[in-house]
């Protein structure tokens, strides 16, 4: 089998189509088509299953991709590297979102200033979707809130972070300097959605106490939750570091929680076959240099 074999593969199961990989790839659907079969017939397994038009992995195709889409992803930053790639060539680093809005921009910019002709894309989404996205190969390498859950995920620390509890200015708890567990379960909560790094910690800290919550709001956007809490519509537990415009301009109030403490640690992840390039370690050597000083 060739490499050409292994790209139509993975194009197949990303476009989720032979359409779609032959447009992808510019090639005639017929040669994606005989590149697929011969897989198949290569290996003695079927591959793909064809439903409705739509071309679904099946268990051996799911373990082959795991395989190929590395494979693939290692011969083309092999080509990269022998054409200068180092110093011309693009980075793809994902980020959560608390990481994304507060250090990822700082991050970016400081490492251009060593590397200005490198391009630096980032994709910035929930924790459990940026591990996905590492698993899959599509990132380089990427910064979270919590640790990855995968075993084929190598996890670094390097930096640490806590939640804060905030209320509105105008809400009855708004005098108060600290409550009660007991009294903080009376409040209607406004917290970010399932997945993200800042949700497992919450729901995890208060499955230690015995307590669990269902909010009122969800959102993947930390913005809308603060301006939903300055409107008094709840309590929200959110990262210090994105809560601190909003203490300051006095539109939140934190509250400490008797005997609950919201502490996190935020990872560098990476897939443990994923080969890194001189610059995405330089970028990695500056994510742990200088992120506690940002």
């Amino acid at each position: 089998m060739t490499i050409r074999h292994m790209k139509i593969f993975v194009a197949v199961c990303r476009q989720g189509s032979v359409t779609g990989a032959a447009q992808a790839l510019y090639l005639a659907q017929p040669s994606v088509s005989l590149a697929i079969r011969e897989l198949e017939e290569y290996y003695g397994v079927r591959l793909f299953d064809r439903i409705s038009r739509r071309m679904q992995l099946t268990q051996e195709g799911r373990q082959m991709f795991s395989y190929a889409s590395h494979i693939v992803s290692l011969f083309d930053e092999m080509e990269q590297s022998i054409k200068n790639w180092d110093s011309l060539g693009t980075l793809r680093v994902g980020s959560s979102i608390t990481i994304g809005n507060f250090l990822m921009p700082r991050l970016t910019a400081l490492f251009y200033r060593s590397h200005p002709d490198m391009k630096v894309e980032v994709h910035i989404d929930n924790s459990e979707e940026i591990e996905r996205m590492v698993l899959k190969g599509e990132l380089d390498f990427a910064l979270i809130e919590g640790s990855a859950h995968s075993p084929a995920v190598v996890c670094e620390r390097f930096s640490d972070d806590h939640l804060v509890v905030v209320c509105g200015g105008s809400h009855p708890f708004s005098v108060r300097r600290e409550i009660t567990l007991e009294e903080l379960l009376t409040c209607d909560f406004l917290l970010r959605e399932k997945g993200s790094g800042t949700r497992e910690l919450v729901d995890s800290v208060l499955l230690l106490h015995d307590v669990s919550v269902e909010p009122v709001w969800e959102s993947t956007s930390t913005g809308a939750l603060v301006a939903a809490v300055a409107q008094g519509l709840g309590i929200s537990i959110l990262p210090h570091m994105l809560a601190q415009p909003g203490l300051k301009a006095k539109q939140l109030h934190e509250l400490k929680v008797t005997g609950v403490e919201f502490r996190r640690r935020y990872f560098l992840i990476r897939h443990q076959r994923k080969f890194l390039s001189g610059s995405a370690q330089d970028f990695i050597r500056l994510v742990k240099e200088r992120s506690s000083y940002l």
